[in-house]
């Protein structure tokens, strides 16, 4: 399935590989990359490597984060569905678009949209201790904070205590 959200600012589409240039802005900054997953992109070469292992699926849905004044690509995220019940998401953006409301934008346009196609009630995010304002993302978003876990990068070298948000929609709680 491949989505197209729009909100007051963003338009939120399915990547592509002529995507590789703008994608790499962010995911070659390590202000942006240090608590993400994935290692920072050393070359465009990485970020088309990545946009080629992209494959929308009904419940695993990517997204470029366009800004609709002036059409540029200025981030991503993905909501997935995971086994437990829950739609897991996450985000990143260009660093000059850092605290700008965008992240928080274009998470509820996601979360509506799985809650509209899929009836989504239950969203989880995670993000490194540190990572303060991915959690105050997650905050605006409605989840609240429930446990401690960890994550290590895709390289293996570097593991990030987390936080783990969760909203569960219709339960008491």
């Amino acid at each position: 399935m491949s989505a197209t959200i729009t909100t007051d600012r963003l338009i939120l589409r399915p990547l592509t590989l002529d995507d590789a240039d703008a994608a790499f802005e962010w995911t070659s900054d390590e202000r942006v990359t240090k608590y993400m997953i994935y290692c920072t992109h050393e070359n465009t070469d990485v970020t088309r490597e990545w946009l080629r292992t992209i494959s929308p699926l009904d419940t695993h849905l990517d997204f470029g984060f366009v800004r609709k004044s002036d059409n540029k690509l200025i981030g991503s995220g993905g909501i997935y569905y995971k086994p437990d019940g829950f739609w897991d998401f996450g985000y990143n953006l260009r660093y000059d678009c850092w605290n700008m409301g965008y992240a928080t934008e274009a998470t509820l346009a996601m979360m509506d949209y799985v809650r509209s196609v899929f009836n989504a009630k239950w969203f989880r995010s995670e993000c490194a201790v540190e990572n303060i304002g991915s959690a105050r993302v997650m905050e605006k978003c409605g989840l609240h904070f429930v446990r401690n876990g960890e994550y290590t990068k895709a390289d293996g070298v570097t593991t990030y205590p987390t936080k783990i948000y969760e909203l569960k929609e219709g339960n008491e709680s």
